[in-house]
């Protein structure tokens, strides 16, 4: 990570060192971003039913983190729920623009669930930018076995950011964080 996210700890680029500190890092100049999300379903600390899940930007400028849904998440017995799955995957994108300092809210979302997820799987999740139009990105996320890197599930999803808006500078080209 570089300078730019000055008010996480030292090597900490995660949505739970995001938390810690109160905030994501900030446009540029300024000393704070969009507030904390303590309270979200998928990654909010203090949610007593929540799934806590901890995203990080990877050295690829990916939003990652593992899942290992249970048997409290399933719809049908022993097959775990899509929306679980989707909510997990929508936050991997969302999260990939709050570690970057810029709240958005999800417009669009499509899911294709390729296989069934058990409970106890563990899922890799990724969130990427693919595009981008002012306020409007465009992103898409997937869910992978960690096991065997099945696909499991994959996501697009069109988002609008609605503060840090300068901080949506960031470039597309691949392997750049920023």
């Amino acid at each position: 990570m570089d300078g730019r996210y000055s008010n996480l700890p030292p090597g900490d680029g995660t949505s739970a060192g995001a938390e810690r500190g109160g905030s994501p890092p900030g446009p540029p100049g300024s000393a704070a971003g969009p507030g904390p999300a303590n309270s979200c379903f998928v990654c909010g600390p203090d949610n007593p039913i929540g799934l806590h899940l901890h995203f990080r930007l990877d050295d690829d400028g990916r939003c990652v983190a593992d899942f290992s849904p249970t048997e409290h998440h399933v719809g049908y017995p022993g097959v775990v729920h899509g929306g679980i799955i989707y909510s997990a995957l929508d936050d991997s994108m969302a999260n990939w623009l709050y570690l970057r300092g810029a709240r958005a809210y999800t417009a669009r979302s499509s899911v294709r669930y390729r296989a069934t997820v058990a409970p106890g799987e563990t899922l890799r999740l990724e969130g990427r930018a693919v595009g981008r139009r002012g306020r409007v990105v465009e992103m898409a996320g997937v869910a992978s076995r960690t096991s065997d890197g099945e696909l499991m599930a994959e996501a697009t999803a069109t988002f609008v950011v609605v503060e840090g808006r300068d901080r949506v500078g960031f470039s597309l080209k691949p392997g750049d964080p920023a």
